[in-house]
């Protein structure tokens, strides 16, 4: 236990560097997608797992639904609490780890979460939480990257730069059918995974790994940990954005795939 706390305080200081904030505005989308997917009705109680910048919590309050984000990076849930008062939104906002929420038993309708629970450390006492918390008949609606998709790889190369923490399972296998089986199991019905492809839009492949390379949290420390031999890491992610960039005209067009998994609470 003393290893996965010292790696959440670990994770909190990843997520909190860079600007996520920046990253999350780019594929904002996928939040509205997934909420509609969710297919909400206004009133519900909604929770919103690892909210971040707050993509999905918005998405469902929208809906007028009765929304509550949660996230243990303050610093990200202040920007979603920034945008929150922009879109004179209303939103209440906890800070909560992922794998002990301090919610009752089946409080939620719905619980929701967009690239978030996937980066929980364990996997399934972050499923536990997650279906603990929702009514029985309530909705479930995650999106995932998956393991082969584009930023399933980037989590890939990265590891062959920077080993990941021994005994944690790479996020991206909440994208994984057999393993979100696994971890949903039978406590859901009519479970559901639906494979989407985000476009990622960059002048360049190499302005892709740019902007990641100073926004995005596990891409920043990989580099900072780096130092010098940090080229190599670079090399290999502008390689990796030109081996899935599908742009004609000079550009970068780089799809990503995801799941959005959605499923009846049993």
């Amino acid at each position: 236990m003393k290893t996965l706390e010292g790696l959440k305080a670990k994770q909190q200081k990843t997520w909190a560097s860079g600007d996520y904030g920046a990253v999350a505005t780019v594929i904002h989308v996928t939040a509205e997608n997934l909420v509609q997917a969710a297919d909400l009705s206004a009133g519900d109680r909604v929770l919103d797992i690892a909210t971040g910048t707050g993509n999905a919590a918005l998405a469902a309050a929208r809906c007028l639904c009765e929304v509550t984000a949660v996230d243990y990076v303050p610093e990200l849930m202040d920007r979603a609490k920034e945008r929150a008062a922009a879109e004179r939104l209303t939103i209440k906002f906890r800070q909560a780890d992922a794998e002990d929420l301090p919610c009752d038993d089946g409080e939620y309708d719905a619980v929701i979460s967009v690239f978030g629970i996937m980066f929980a450390p364990d996997q399934e006492a972050a499923a536990r939480q997650l279906l603990r918390v929702v009514r029985p008949g309530g909705t479930i609606a995650l999106a995932n990257w998956t393991p082969d998709g584009f930023i399933g790889q980037v989590f890939k190369t990265i590891g062959r730069h920077v080993p990941p923490p021994a005994g944690v399972r790479p996020p991206p296998l909440w994208g994984d059918e057999t393993r979100v089986r696994e971890l949903l199991g039978d406590h859901v019905t009519d479970l559901r995974l639906t494979p989407r492809d985000f476009v990622f839009r960059f002048p360049a492949p190499a302005a892709w790994a740019d902007y990641f390379k100073v926004n995005y949290g596990p891409t920043l420390k990989a580099f900072e940990a780096l130092g010098e031999n940090g080229k190599a890491l670079y090399d290999d992610l502008v390689e990796l954005a030109e081996r899935f960039n599908v742009a004609t005209d000079g550009t970068a067009k780089i799809p990503s795939r995801y799941v959005e998994i959605t499923a009846r609470k049993a």
